[in-house]
């Protein structure tokens, strides 16, 4: 660190959250025997391998909200609770799409690629979020708060980065992989 680089806890601190999932998603992977991986999770109708994937899918998934939020965070409040509302309202398939998505998914990202996407993912993040400033990481929206038990109604974007790594966590008590 230089002599006059400000110290920010929220960055480092969620820029180490994502080393740390990173660092056990690569641990699960070597240690997993083929057998561990296609064992049904605790508590989901997927794989552990799938499960996994879906873990990796959650840091993607902030990079695809992020621009999101700094568009709604633009337009009326009005606007963006609308948009909340319908994505509410299409739960039903939302759920359909993210279920069969992650299974068929987590073929391409397998156990062999899934560490290196996840490297990659992060590494965007944290430089991303590098370049934020604090009134950009104020920025909120509306969010549709059935899609995730990490979602609330109003969600700022420093929130959104602090959220994969939240949905990460919470699957990570629901693989079944040796030692757990």
């Amino acid at each position: 660190m230089s002599a006059g680089e400000i110290v920010d806890p929220f960055r480092e601190q969620t820029v180490a959250d994502y080393a740390r999932a990173l660092r056990e998603l690569k641990g699960w992977l070597e240690n997993a025997t083929t057998s561990e991986l296609r064992r049904k999770s605790d508590g989901t109708r997927w794989t552990n391998e799938e499960l996994l994937f879906h873990m990796v899918f959650g840091y993607m998934i902030v990079r695809a909200l992020l621009p999101l939020v700094r568009l709604i965070s633009r337009l009326p409040r009005s606007w963006g609770k609308g948009f909340a509302a319908v994505l509410n309202a299409a739960t039903g398939p939302f759920d359909v799409v993210n279920y069969w998505g992650s299974r068929a998914a987590a073929t391409v990202y397998n156990r062999h690629r899934m560490s290196r996407k996840l490297q990659k993912t992060v590494t965007a993040l944290a430089r991303r979020l590098e370049r934020e400033t604090p009134k950009s990481l104020a920025r909120s929206m509306p969010f549709p708060t059935r899609w995730d038990p990490f979602f609330t109604e109003e969600m700022t974007l420093a929130e959104v980065y602090v959220y994969a790594t939240q949905h990460f966590d919470f699957h990570a008590k629901q693989l079944s992989l040796h030692g757990q």
